[in-house]
This record gives structure tokens, sequence and C-alpha cells, in this order.
């Protein structure tokens, strides 16, 4: 990735992939018992990873997080593949994650600040 890409950039990229991610696995919980139903699951991590490992510039505007119906879980008698175990643990990681980027954000917000009161 070139240095021209801005890491508030990538911050704010990943703070979206996650409140798609919270949204996503809230539906698929909502739809637990819905005979027919395939869990969803979002796509961020490898594209996030594939922009860090590019030598080109990346438009940031099109690091887009994907849905995705994954097919590799178990699917119960009624045709739905949803596990609330599955689901409590991606919400926890998505949380961590969520914490981490908005860390990140403070982090450099805080730094900007004092840049600006010495410069002043």
């Amino acid at each position: 990735m070139s240095q021209s890409n801005n890491i508030m950039d990538l911050l704010e990229a990943g703070l979206k992939a996650e409140g798609l991610r919270q949204r996503t696995i809230a539906s698929n919980m909502a739809n637990i018992e819905t005979p027919g139903y395939r869990r969803l699951d979002v796509k961020f991590d490898e594209l996030l990873a594939k922009a860090l490992s590019s030598t080109s510039t990346v438009d940031l505007e099109k690091l887009e997080p994907e849905v995705y119906q994954p097919r590799k879980t178990p699917v119960r008698p009624n045709g739905n593949d949803v596990s609330i175990e599955a689901e409590v643990g991606g919400l926890l990681k998505n949380s961590l994650r969520h914490t981490a980027y908005v860390r990140l954000l403070q982090k450099r917000f805080t730094q900007i600040e004092t840049a600006i009161r010495v410069g002043s």
C-alpha cells in the first residue's frame, strides 16, 4: 500500500465493515428459527489485507465490505444453518474489532490535537 493512503480512511473503512457485520449478525440471530434461512457473513478482512499488501495506490472508496452466504455450516432439518453460539461469538469478536478501530481513531485525533497545540 502506498504512503499516500490515509490511516484515517482505513479506520473509517474498518468501522463501516464492523457496522455492516453487526447488522448482518443481528439479522442472522433474528432469523434463527426461520425455515430455509441461511446465515450471512461479511468479507472485509481479506479485502483489507490485500489493500495493505498492494504496492500500488488503492482507492479506499472502493474498499467495501461484501455480504455473502458462506454455506459451510451444518443445516438443521428445517433448512436453517444459524447457530446462536457462533453468532454470539461473532458479536463478541466484532465488538472487540470495533473497539480497536475506535481507540485507534481516538489516538490519531489526540496526535492531531497535540500537533496543533504544539504548533500554535
